[in-house]
């Protein structure tokens, strides 16, 4: 047993640079770690040695020169601070929240994320949840399923997106995505954002109790950061009031979920759609009886379409960085604190 835990801790024999897995991305799960293979680096991968990982990182403090994570798996101080010789590191998600930018910028690391890669699949996953939650469609499709249509009649009538006042927290490349999709049903678009843009035609509201307060949908775009933890709690949500809906296929925390929650049941809003959620893959059980609520696991950003796009830009962002080229994707660190809202 000792010689098989030693060998798992060996990286592979070869020439190539090593790059770093401390967990691996979804994406491994769907297709196997081939599915960013390259011919000019090779990976490390931390979850499959029986080591503990800062022994694991001791082990390979020097041979380490780039890390591939995701949103699930953090890249702290502490991990940077063992990696004497790393350069990179690469996040298959748009959002950096889980990388210690602070920590990458004073060593001088780069950073590459997935770019506008899922700007477009994010923008249809929320006009598609506030389309579900107006007009019940899940509702209605578990109505029929359930056989309920013969025995009780015509389920309840939903709302009309056309025409409805939406305002996006955060007006990023996802958040713009949103707005242009919207304005094809005539709704009239508001935002909230780190500073107003004189480049787009929409209502600028500089908080966002004033932009809840006059929108009938609030959709939740920006990025997770220690200013927007909690962003959304009881006083915008009264302030959306009874009538409004709330979408998030943002970052689960940015909304105060136990808030949310009891809004919901006492239907002081109208209904959410969620995709993402402040402790996944857990769900409050409350969720899950209310008909108000129209939920995905997290994979708004995820199409086939996406995930081709994705795998070349994190192969191509490694294989620049080996090749003293360009990254195609790079993060301005020099924008802390926080580099992107959608």
């Amino acid at each position: 047993m000792a010689v098989a835990a030693e060998n798992q801790s060996q990286p592979p024999q070869n020439d190539l640079p090593y790059v770093l897995i401390l967990k691996p991305p979804a994406a491994f799960s769907i297709f196997g770690d081939h599915f960013f293979h390259s011919p000019k680096f090779q990976f490390l991968k931390a979850f499959e040695s029986p080591l503990p990982l800062s022994q694991f990182l001791l082990t390979h403090a020097q041979s380490v020169q780039a890390i591939l994570t995701s949103a699930s798996g953090s890249v702290t101080a502490d991990t940077i601070r063992l990696l004497p010789h790393l350069g990179l590191v690469v996040t298959t998600s748009q959002g950096i929240n889980h990388i210690d930018c602070s920590e990458c910028r004073r060593r001088g690391i780069a950073v590459a994320g997935a770019g506008t890669i899922f700007s477009t699949d994010c923008a249809d996953s929320a006009v598609g949840l506030l389309l579900d939650v107006l007009r019940k469609v899940s509702a209605a499709n578990r109505y029929v399923k359930q056989g309920l249509w013969s025995s009780q009649g015509n389920y309840p009538l939903g709302n009309k997106l056309g025409g409805k006042q939406v305002g996006i927290v955060g007006l990023g490349s996802i958040g713009t995505e949103v707005a242009k999709r919207l304005e094809a049903f005539s709704c009239s678009i508001s935002y909230n954002s780190r500073s107003k843009k004189p480049s787009v035609p929409y209502t600028f509201y500089p908080n966002v109790v004033e932009l809840a307060v006059h929108c009938d949908a609030l959709i939740i775009c920006c990025a997770l950061t220690d200013e927007t933890h909690h962003l959304i709690g009881k006083e915008v949500l009264s302030a959306l009031g009874k009538d409004g809906v709330i979408i998030n296929i943002a970052r689960g925390p940015i909304i105060d979920e136990k808030e949310l929650v009891q809004c919901l049941i006492k239907r002081e809003i109208r209904g959410a759609g969620l995709d993402v959620f402040e402790h996944e893959p857990d769900v409050p059980v409350e969720l899950l009886a209310l008909d108000n609520v129209v939920m995905s696991p997290h994979n708004a950003v995820c199409t086939t379409e996406s995930l081709e796009e994705l795998r070349k830009t994190v192969v191509g962002n490694f294989e620049a960085f080996f090749s003293n080229e360009p990254l195609l994707t790079p993060v301005p660190l020099d924008d802390l604190p926080h580099l992107s809202e959608g």
